[in-house]
């Protein structure tokens, strides 16, 4: 067994609300459309707060109307009053972002529109200068209504957990507090179809509680004295009294929506990739659009001033803001997808990398089993008295965090007393092999049959007696010093309740699954096989597990690996995409060194994972497949001369709210998979 000190779960919870206890809501991803001055990240074109409200933007577009009617009525005087109105009442903030930007040489959204507007204006098309700034705006305003519904989309896991909580008092009565200000070790009251306010343990009452808002789980699970209760669950039935284990700020729920909050600030690889592509096709396309204004009216016989209008049409369809946020909008989309379901994805690009996957590792202790072994059959050995074996196993196991360790310390517990646990001097860990401490000066080790040969004490006897225990998949656990082995110690870990359904929607999907365990071989082939797993590779150490990871990575291509203990944090960090367990066992290391952590301990939530990868994949590029189709189709008309400017506009915002809606149909996956 590899036998490690299991840290608790590491928690960020970045900068949080003081007055309410809560962690902040998700920020909008920095420059959704950076070329696009709606969306600048570094302040080139109008902020959010600057577009018009509805009422300006209604009467603007009221003004816009009267101006094309006084133009169809042959009343040019009032038309031009008609459209500065409407400009004025729409464009001051676009005219105040353009001419920062064109000062500052970008070509973004806001510069292209003070362009086109003032040139439109310039040859005399005041309707339609006034017709494209109001409906720009429109559809400014309606397209930022839109890309609020996905960034919104994990604040509503704030709203899951009450402000309030019900706080037994010294003397029995119950005082209702905020939840911000309960102390940790508090004793709270929840009632049947009450909400759970903080993270704790039940205390009192058995229920059945609905976790799925938190960890994704579609049945309610049902709880008893020392079972976890999150934040945002729902109590169902019963009433339960539980005692605080984290604050409002450190809660499982806090924890999520920090999670997304910095996966939303990282940047996926194909919106890498657009953005690099729209900082060179604005450029061109501007370009474009003056050598058309030039070479028309030599080459094509057209007039100057309709060459100018279509070369004007054509600045509007040059801005990539629908290219640009199709990207954005769907990662943003994808990750709150997979927040409610209890998967915490660590930004764009772990969620497009879970696609290409290949293969996966998975380790055994913790992850395709419970990580909850008990003690199933222990023995003394050479001559040793029963109750000095217990004694010394019991004094070095009661040292370790690892999932073996405390089965033995539990199960020992329970037998016949083996007394008072010794002080062990000079405790250490042997990592791949166990632990080790000096006990009444003497040194004794806990550990595998890997540390038993390498010390030269496993003889054949002992060799038959651990292969009796390891074809019934149990995990043998010897007690020894420097002159033989004393106790034998069996460990039965059962497998995860959906590990052989995980394991079947693995392959469906391509993926070889392989288990590499520090655990013996025969072990790990007997849970390996009860799973579904024909690739099971045990006794290995912590560099073993490396390289049996590189061969993968060699033979099969990108892999994964899964784990939840510090052995596996190496492994983890060396995988293509590492998915952590991140319940109850799960360690710190191995939470901070993966791209995804399974909230909720269920490996059903891989598979989840790479589906929706693939899903949103095809998203990004329906998305960016339109957006580049409609610019291809509407340039084509402007240089065939039958363009409108409000047809532009037009075309160009309806595109980006469409890609906008495309990938908010993200959040709408079922909780069961993608």
């Amino acid at each position: 067994m590899n036998h490690a000190s299991h840290a608790p779960p590491h928690s960020h919870t970045g900068d949080h609300d003081h007055k309410h206890g809560r962690a902040h809501a998700a920020a909008p991803p920095a420059s959704a459309c950076s070329s696009c001055g709606s969306h600048d990240e570094h302040g080139g074109g109008h902020e959010h707060g600057l577009l018009p409200n509805w009422p300006r933007i209604g009467l603007a577009l009221a003004f816009a109307v009267g101006a094309e009617l006084a133009h169809a009525f042959s009343q040019p005087w009032p038309g031009m009053v008609l459209a500065v109105v409407a400009i004025a009442l729409a464009g001051l903030g676009v005219y105040r972002a353009g001419i920062k930007d064109l000062l500052a040489l970008r070509l973004g959204i806001s510069a292209l529109m003070t362009v086109a507007v003032t040139g439109a204006v310039l040859i005399g098309q005041w309707p339609e200068a006034a017709m494209v700034m109001a409906l720009y705006v429109a559809a400014e305003r309606i397209e930022h209504g839109a890309m609020d519904k996905a960034r919104s989309a994990i604040r509503g896991l704030l709203d899951l957990a009450p402000e309030m909580a019900d706080v037994l008092q010294a003397d029995g009565s119950v005082q209702r507090q905020p939840a911000a200000q309960v102390a940790l070790g508090s004793v709270l009251r929840i009632t049947p179809g009450a909400r759970v306010p903080l993270d704790g343990t039940v205390t009192q009452g058995t229920s059945a509680v609905n976790q799925a808002p938190i960890t994704g789980e579609s049945q309610p699970a049902d709880k008893a004295v020392g079972d976890p209760l999150y934040a945002g669950s729902v109590n169902q039935q019963g009433e339960l009294l539980m005692r605080v284990t984290a604050a409002a700020s450190g809660t499982l729920l806090a924890r999520i929506v920090h999670a997304v909050e910095q996966a939303q600030a990282s940047r996926a690889p194909t919106q890498r990739f657009v953005d690099r592509f729209a900082a060179i096709y604005t450029p061109i396309v501007f370009a474009l659009a003056l050598l058309l204004a030039v070479a028309a009216p030599l080459f094509m016989g057209w007039t100057w001033q309709h060459a100018a209008y279509e070369a004007l049409a054509l600045l509007v369809i040059a801005c990539p803001c629908a290219l640009v946020i199709s990207t954005p909008v769907t990662v943003v989309s994808a990750l709150t997808a997979a927040a409610r379901r209890g998967i915490l994805i660590k930004g764009g690009s772990a969620l497009e990398g879970a696609r290409a996957l290949r293969a996966i590792a998975l380790d055994k202790t913790g992850t395709l089993t419970t990580g909850q072994p008990t003690l199933v059959h222990w023995q003394a050995l050479a001559g040793t008295a029963p109750e000095r074996a217990a004694l010394l196993a019991a004094s070095l196991a009661g040292r370790s965090d690892h999932p073996v360790s405390r089965a033995i310390t539990q199960g020992l517990a329970q037998s016949p007393a083996p007394g008072q646990p010794l002080d062990a001097q000079d405790f250490s860990a042997l990592p791949g092999r166990g632990v080790q401490g000096s006990l009444e000066g003497d040194t004794w080790a806990l550990g595998n049959a890997r540390l038993a040969r390498e010390r030269g004490l496993l003889d054949d006897a002992l060799a038959a007696l651990l292969a009796e225990h390891e074809q019934q998949g149990r995990t043998l656990t010897l007690l020894m010093n420097a002159s033989a082995v004393h106790g034998l110690f069996a460990v039965a870990d059962p497998l995860r309740e959906h590990a052989a359904e995980a394991i079947t929607r693995l392959k469906a999907l391509g993926i070889h699954p392989v288990v590499l365990s520090g655990d013996n071989s025969a072990t790990v082939r007997a849970i390996a096989a009860q799973a579904g797993i024909d690739d099971a590779r045990g006794s290995l150490l912590p560099e073993d597990k490396l390289t049996a990871l590189a061969e993968l990575q060699a033979r099969r291509g990108p892999t994964a690996m899964t784990g939840d203990g510090i052995n596996d944090a190496p492994a983890l960090a060396a995988a293509d995409l590492g998915f952590a367990m991140g319940g109850q066992h799960a360690t710190g290391m191995a939470m901070e060194t993966a791209g995804v952590v399974l909230m909720n301990d269920d490996l059903r939530r891989v598979a989840d994972t790479v589906q929706l990868s693939r899903r949103a994949h095809r998203v990004l590029w329906q998305n960016i497949s339109a957006a580049l189709l409609v610019k291809a189709a509407f340039c084509l008309l402007a240089v065939m001369g039958i363009a409108t400017m409000w047809m532009a506009v037009a075309a160009d915002m309806g595109v980006s709210l469409l890609v906008i809606a495309n990938g908010l149909r993200l959040r709408r996956l079922p909780a069961s998979g993608a």
